[in-house]
């Protein structure tokens, strides 16, 4: 008898243990099936912080961000951004691209920005011809001069002409350089982004006036000028100067036409008259007496 009851007691637990795992596979599989499941993300490294132009990359500038999809070029390998320099301005929390990295050992530095085949050129100007601090990193500018192509005055006068067109500023800021005594004077300072044969002219055209005149930075088009000399300025034509990178022959426009002189009046005699009164002594004048002119 207590065999029996003993039989029909386990009977029940199976049965009853097995429905519970069968009920709870069935709950466990409905609650896995509504939860959403969590999308997959890649660890993508960001900027710790605004990172200037011309700095090196350590560890400490570097953390990881989750990205869905890591954004198109980017960089994601440590080895990859430590010790390498910023050419452009990476902002904080900003992913990392070869097109804002300098070459791996170039360094970092304002040398670390010019590009290969380039040369960055010094050009000491004051507020006006820095286009009175508009001129940027980034901006793009005409590079004009002006002096005498003699070295002294020559018959047209001083003459002026647009050197350089569509050059890139790769900086502006102030620097300090020594005056005739030896004592610190701070002067604007421009870099522009030039060719090897681009930097010799500016190297020649030092000595004349520089001015820089800014462009909109979607205008690349290069537009051959004339020139223009102070004589022309008052002639109502412009006379065209010859250019280093075009050594065509001047043109020389016709002069104005000048209004005829009025003619000149008519010769006049002018009659003293001495009158004395006593001791006293007086003059009298008579003018503008027309004299006829005989035929």
């Amino acid at each position: 008898m207590k065999k029996r009851l003993l039989s029909v007691i386990a009977f029940a637990l199976a049965v009853s243990a097995g429905a519970a795992f069968v009920l709870y596979q069935l709950i466990a599989s409905r609650v896995k099936a509504s939860t959403p499941v969590a999308p997959k993300t890649t660890k993508v490294y960001v900027a710790a912080h605004d990172l200037d132009l011309g700095a090196l990359i350590q560890e400490k500038d570097l953390r990881f961000q989750e990205y869905l999809t890591p954004p198109a070029g980017s960089v994601t390998k440590k080895e990859d951004l430590v010790g390498r320099g910023v050419i452009t301005p990476v902002h904080e929390d900003a992913p990392f691209f070869e097109a804002s990295l300098a070459p791996r050992g170039a360094g970092a530095g304002f040398a670390s920005i010019i590009p290969k085949g380039m040369r960055a050129f010094a050009i000491r100007v004051n507020e006006v011809a820095g286009v009175a601090g508009f001129v940027v990193a980034g901006m793009h500018v005409d590079v004009l001069v002006s002096g005498s192509p003699n070295g002294a005055m020559s018959e047209g006068g001083s003459v002026s002409r647009t050197l350089l067109q569509n050059v890139e500023v790769l900086s502006a800021g102030q620097n300090y350089q020594k005056d005739a005594e030896g004592k610190p004077v701070l002067v604007q300072v421009v870099n522009i982004l030039v060719t090897p044969e681009q930097a010799e002219i500016m190297d020649l055209a030092a000595d004349q006036k520089i001015q820089l005149v800014l462009r909109n930075p979607t205008d690349h088009d290069v537009v051959k000028t004339p020139g223009a000399s102070t004589a022309n300025l008052f002639e109502g034509g412009t006379r065209s100067v010859a250019t280093v990178s075009s050594p065509v022959r001047a043109r020389v426009y016709p002069p104005v036409a000048r209004a005829p002189l009025p003619p000149p009046p008519p010769p006049t005699s002018n009659i003293t008259v001495e009158v004395f009164a006593g001791n006293h002594r007086s003059e009298t004048t008579f003018v503008d007496v027309p004299v006829e002119a005989k035929p």
